[in-house]
Formats: C-alpha cells, sequence, structure tokens
C-alpha cells in the first residue's frame, strides 16, 4: 500500500484506503474496522500524499513528517494522540522544528501523531518518496 492509496475523509474518523473506482466515486475501506464505504464526488477527501505541512520555509510533504517520526521512534508508534496540547506541540518540534506554529494547529498535530501510529500498527512502514515512472522521465 502507498501513500497516493490511503486518504481521510472528512466527517469520518481515521484513515481509509481507496479499493476501487465508481462511477460517481470511489470504494473506500476503512482502516480502523475494515468497513467498506462507497464515498461520492460531494465528500471532501484528501489524500495522504497531497498534504503538507507548513514550515517558515516551505512546505514539507506528509511522508517525509512521516518519515521523520518514524526514524525519532525507531519503527516504533509515537506518544498518543490524546496527549495535552503542550506535550504535543513539543513533540512535533523535536520532529519538525521549522513548522510554522502560527499554521500549523495542535488539532493538526493531533490527527498527524494519529494517522502515523494507525499507519505503523497495520504495518505500512514505507514513508520513502514514490518512484517516477520511466513514461513520466520521458516527457
Amino acid at each position: 500500500m502507498k501513500l497516493d492509496k490511503v486518504m481521510s475523509i472528512s466527517g469520518k474518523p481515521g484513515l481509509y484506503e481507496l479499493k476501487a473506482q465508481t462511477r460517481g466515486g470511489f470504494v473506500a475501506e476503512s482502516m480502523l474496522d475494515g468497513r467498506k464505504l462507497t464515498v461520492n464526488l460531494r465528500h471532501n477527501v484528501s489524500l495522504l500524499s497531497e498534504i503538507a505541512i507548513y514550515t517558515y520555509t516551505e512546505e514539507v510533504p506528509l511522508r517525509e513528517v512521516f518519515q521523520k517520526i518514524k526514524e525519532k521512534e525507531n519503527g516504533g508508534e509515537a506518544i498518543n494522540h490524546k496527549e495535552s496540547k503542550a506535550k504535543l506541540e513539543e513533540y512535533f518540534s523535536e520532529v519538525l522544528p521549522e513548522y510554522d506554529e502560527d499554521r500549523v494547529y495542535a488539532s493538526d498535530i493531533k490527527k498527524i501523531v494519529q494517522w502515523y501510529n494507525l499507519l505503523i500498527s497495520k504495518g505500512y512502514d514505507d514513508f520513502s518518496a514514490p518512484e517516477k515512472d520511466s513514461a513520466d522521465e520521458e516527457e
């Protein structure tokens, strides 16, 4: 499974894996309980591969943040996402010291930590950059 197949659906807890496309949307499977869900185009969906975190100099892709957490935790789970706001912000500043504190909220940090722990618990630990297709290189 790659991060471009993992998504967050607004209003729904946890993460979902893209299973199939349909005429009016797609079928996703919850990583929390394994239930399948039909998602239409009206839902607000974010692919994890498209999310980036604000820093003072640039936007850092979420996969790079996940990789930094993985390196900090030696491949294990991070702190609990239910920790206090101060603990979460302190932890995140250790992982990504240059994150923009004005634009990255405690709720964002909470989601990132929760998503990371969910992915690790499901055996997903490859946060490396996606490889370019040879067809893309020729263009």
